[in-house]
């Protein structure tokens, strides 16, 4: 069992501890409840939705869909933790999840809707915790962590993601 360092320097291949290391500082309830995302989000039009900066790499709208799934996964495991149903706090098979969707069909206005209704629920869950509940400990992907720290980790993976979209894919388009 490894605790998260609040000093090493985290690479996005370790997972959970990078995703972390993104927000730490951040607090829970600003982190959720931010609209910066999906402000960024709907800048984004139906062609830049369907552009991939490399081949083999997903497009935008798939990068979308993976963080509202990425939420929806994580939301759940959370509420395990939360009720200490005590399992481990795996990963999961991204591309997998990913090839079987449906992303590029869909519009950009929808996916921002489903994403935003993602973000309401956790939202709503999150609401319903105790500040005992968030000191919660449990494991993830090998790493002791908290409850708070997991919810965290969630707006991390986002912050990772829309920093790629804006860093590779636009960078591209311009």
């Amino acid at each position: 069992m490894e605790k998260i360092s609040r000093t090493m320097e985290y690479k996005p291949e370790d997972g959970f501890p990078y995703y972390y290391s993104l927000v730490k500082d951040d607090g829970l309830y600003s982190l959720f409840s931010s609209p910066s995302t999906l402000t960024f989000l709907k800048s984004i039009d139906e062609e830049k939705g369907n552009y991939s900066y490399s081949s083999g790499k997903w497009t935008i709208k798939q990068v979308v869909g993976h963080i509202t799934d990425h939420e929806r996964i994580k939301m759940f495991r959370a509420f395990q933790l939360s009720r200490k149903e005590t399992v481990e706090l795996w990963g999961y098979d991204q591309n997998l999840l990913v090839s079987n969707a449906r992303f590029e069909e869909l519009r950009m206005k929808q996916l921002i809707t489903d994403i935003s209704s993602v973000r309401k629920a956790s939202v709503s869950f999150i609401n319903t915790l105790s500040e005992k509940q968030l000191k919660i400990k449990g494991m993830a992907q090998g790493h002791q962590i908290t409850l708070e720290e997991f919810l965290k980790s969630i707006i991390g993976h986002e912050r990772h993601h829309i920093n790629i979209i804006k860093e590779k894919y636009f960078k591209e388009l311009e």
